[in-house]
């Protein structure tokens, strides 16, 4: 049964105020609805649920996560306590891919490893716009202070590490350092996949992030100037309360999980909360994932961005990944019901 929501309610029962709009529009729907529910691992889902559900503040996400511990019957718990909502505001959907970059590096800086990872700078804190990319890495303003966590072998993979804002670094012992975002310059970012197809040298169509790493590898000088298209820069710090066979970190300072995390916007589906997706395209996706990460580039009801896991062939698998369909968020049933009329109550 699908049932239509007025607009005026839904903040209040998403604890999240900048959803309120006009334009928005929210159906909640029963399990039936959603294609491919019965024949999902719902255990799998669940365990995800299970590794931030006790971070979410309000006494009924606490309540559940409670039940949630002691749960035999996975498929049902999510049936019993919870119900799908739909949530639209007229954008197309859009389903992406992120992932954790592991590049080869050093504590040390050898011939090989001579690209500095760098912790952000004293005067860059708090700054606003501090220096460019191309300033950053030209003036010499980093260097002599200590500020290197690590040093990679590749310029370009250190740039797309920037992009992801977090990544493993794999040390010539065998061990891995984990890196998580640090702050940045403050300039906004500017993607230069983009500046590729305005300077007419690739179609969109043709656009990923392979193809821009090939590129700018063939053309190392125009390379540079490319990647310093991008003003904004990335800051680093050493992330050890995690173990690096773990995942990495989302915006709920928890690991999160290959195939079941998913980054959203905030403003519309609450962190941590389970999230129905239905990914067309190529490779269909129908599985129950959990709102753990957030992303800049992340906007709107129904955008998500799939975490894949670590490492090339993650890298590659999303970015390939550019898909509509749609997503549901599962809210406990008492706050779902809550949106409707009392006349439909």
């Amino acid at each position: 049964m699908i049932r239509r929501l007025p607009a005026a309610v839904l903040a209040g029962a998403l604890m999240t105020g900048a959803a309120q709009s006009a334009d928005l529009s929210y159906q909640v729907h029963d399990f039936a609805d959603l294609d491919g529910w019965d024949r999902d691992d719902h255990a799998a889902a669940l365990n995800v649920f299970l590794a931030t559900c006790p971070d979410i503040d309000a006494p009924d996400w606490q309540s559940l996560c409670a039940v949630a511990q002691t749960i035999e019957n996975p498929k049902a718990f999510f049936e019993l306590f919870f119900r799908p909502v739909l949530i639209e505001n007229g954008q197309k959907p859009l389903f992406t891919g992120y992932y954790e970059p592991e590049l080869d590096g050093s504590l040390v800086r050898t011939d090989r490893f001579r690209f500095p990872v760098y912790g952000q700078p004293r005067e860059a804190r708090g700054a606003g716009q501090w220096l460019s990319r191309g300033e950053i890495e030209t003036s010499g303003v980093m260097e002599g202070r200590g500020l290197e966590i690590a040093w990679v072998d590749d310029p370009v993979e250190l740039f797309f590490l920037q992009i992801q804002g977090s990544g493993r670094i794999r040390l010539p012992d065998g061990h891995h350092l984990r890196v998580g975002y640090g702050g940045s310059n403050g300039h906004e970012y500017r993607s230069i996949g983009v500046e590729l197809i305005r300077r007419g040298i690739y179609r969109k169509h043709q656009v990923s992030a392979q193809v821009i790493k090939s590129w700018v590898r063939r053309n190392p000088v125009e390379g540079l100037e490319l990647l310093r298209h991008n003003p904004s820069y990335v800051f680093f710090r050493k992330i050890d309360k995690v173990s690096p066979e773990d995942g990495p970190l989302g915006a709920m300072n928890r690991s999160v999980t290959s195939g079941r995390s998913i980054a959203v916007d905030p403003a519309f589906t609450p962190l941590g909360a389970p999230v129905w997706l239905e990914k067309h395209g190529e490779q269909p996706i129908r599985r129950l994932m959990v709102a753990q990460d957030t992303g800049s580039a992340i906007k709107g009801p129904q955008r998500a961005d799939i975490f894949f896991g670590t490492g090339d062939a993650a890298g590659r698998a999303a970015g390939k990944l550019r898909d509509a369909g749609r997503m549901m968020v599962l809210l406990p049933i008492q706050r779902a019901f809550a949106l409707l009329p009392e006349s439909e109550q």
